[in-house]
């Protein structure tokens, strides 16, 4: 269930907390469904499911309920299912706090990174008019400038193949929504370190580049306007 590795630690010292996990279709749960079927509520890695694998009678079940959603069809016209639930997974623990007592509460995780074996920003795809909603989103999402863009043809080239192995990385880390504190942050600091040829484009209001660094970047008193979104193009 940790599959983040989630870790918390007081002055320096780890703590015990309880993960609760639970699958939704819309405000409905529908985590007994699952697990009534053996279905993991969270496939991945080792729990990776194939929903065409699943007996017919289960599946149709599970579609009519809303809990898997069509996803085309296969060979001979079998119709072919996805997921169609969302995981919500929370981490939670209770702390008494000492008055008038500094206590120190650090909690670390590593961040899910969504991928993709090709880039719809190669120009090829992007010049697609059906692409043109998406190429914006990343725009917006990621800040992707002309110049990026001009970078990736150099390495992907302009042909409709991509030939040069080109893929995606997506990260994202919620600042925004998670800015329950008393304060700015005082101290901010972001390290990206994408590998040797990797083109990387993010938002970043409020943060400047680290001196002589174009990898780091660092802020005072930050109070995050949004959160942050990192995309990585290149060979992986």
């Amino acid at each position: 269930m940790n599959f983040v590795d989630f870790k918390t630690t007081i002055d320096g010292s780890p703590v015990t907390f309880t993960i609760d996990q639970s699958a939704k279709v819309g405000d409905k749960d529908v985590t007994k469904q699952l697990l009534d079927q053996q279905i993991p509520i969270l496939p991945v890695g080792s729990k990776q499911i194939r929903t065409q694998d699943l007996p017919e009678p289960v599946k149709t079940k599970l579609a009519d309920e809303g809990v898997l959603t069509p996803a085309g069809t296969g060979e001979r016209g079998r119709k072919l299912y996805e997921p169609g639930w969302v995981v919500k997974t929370s981490v939670v623990r209770e702390q008494s706090f000492p008055a008038d007592q500094p206590v120190s509460v650090e909690h670390s995780y590593r961040p899910i990174v969504g991928g993709s074996v090709d880039t719809i920003l190669r120009k090829s795809l992007r010049q697609n008019k059906s692409m043109s909603a998406d190429i914006e989103r990343y725009r917006r999402e990621y800040c992707v400038t002309d110049g990026f863009l001009a970078e990736l043809d150099k390495v992907a080239g302009t042909g409709p193949e991509n030939k040069a192995g080109v893929q995606e990385r997506r990260i994202s880390y919620v600042l925004k929504t998670g800015a329950n504190w008393a304060g700015p942050i005082k101290n901010f600091g972001l390290t990206i370190d994408a590998g040797k040829g990797r083109l990387v484009s993010f938002c970043h209001p409020g943060l400047t580049a680290k001196a002589g660094s174009a990898s780091e970047f660092e802020a005072k008193d930050f109070v995050p306007a949004q959160d942050l979104k990192i995309l990585i193009v290149g060979r992986f």
